[in-house]
């Protein structure tokens, strides 16, 4: 009897616990949850196979699906060791690094502060990245993003819209 009685009371105890995991004390804004699947990481390297950088990649017609979806929207963000801007299509600027998507060139492009909109979708930022939100037109179902430039180039990132 005393044996029944202790394994009651040990299924018992435990039982309570089984509904409790390492993600139970996290709570992420339907919009967090999806940036983390989005996000996309890539090195930015030189000719001679030097690391020069990092750029980072959000696609926001996932996660804000009702607001971004005229055109292909990214958040990006870009550190390299010694700056350098991205091609903007509203200046006439000679720049060094071109973001594409598919082989075509932004239509719009914004430079945000270190602290923006959309900062909480990443789980880090620093004032030494350069942050963008940046706009390409309508794209298939596959979305080929790269950043390359005259002796610079990052891998490609590459998403796959949902089925709808």
């Amino acid at each position: 009897m005393n044996f029944l009685s202790l394994t009651a009371v040990c299924a018992l105890l435990l039982s309570g616990c089984s509904y409790n995991n390492a993600f139970t004390k996290f709570h992420m804004q339907k919009e967090q949850e999806l940036s983390v699947s989005s996000l996309q990481s890539s090195k930015i390297v030189s000719k001679n196979n030097q690391i020069e950088g990092v750029l980072s990649a959000i696609y926001l017609n996932e996660v804000y699906p009702k607001s971004f979806n005229q055109n292909e929207y990214f958040y990006i963000s870009i550190y390299l060791k010694d700056k350098k801007e991205i091609y903007d299509p509203n200046t006439n600027e000679d720049v060094a690094l071109t973001l594409m998507l598919n082989g075509e060139l932004p239509v719009k492009i914004k430079k945000l502060p270190s602290q923006n909109q959309f900062s909480h979708l990443l789980s880090r930022t620093n004032k030494w990245n350069i942050y963008y939100l940046v706009a390409f037109k309508k794209q298939g179902n596959t979305l080929h993003l790269l950043l390359k430039g005259k002796d610079l180039s990052s891998s490609t990132l590459v998403y796959y819209k949902d089925e709808q």
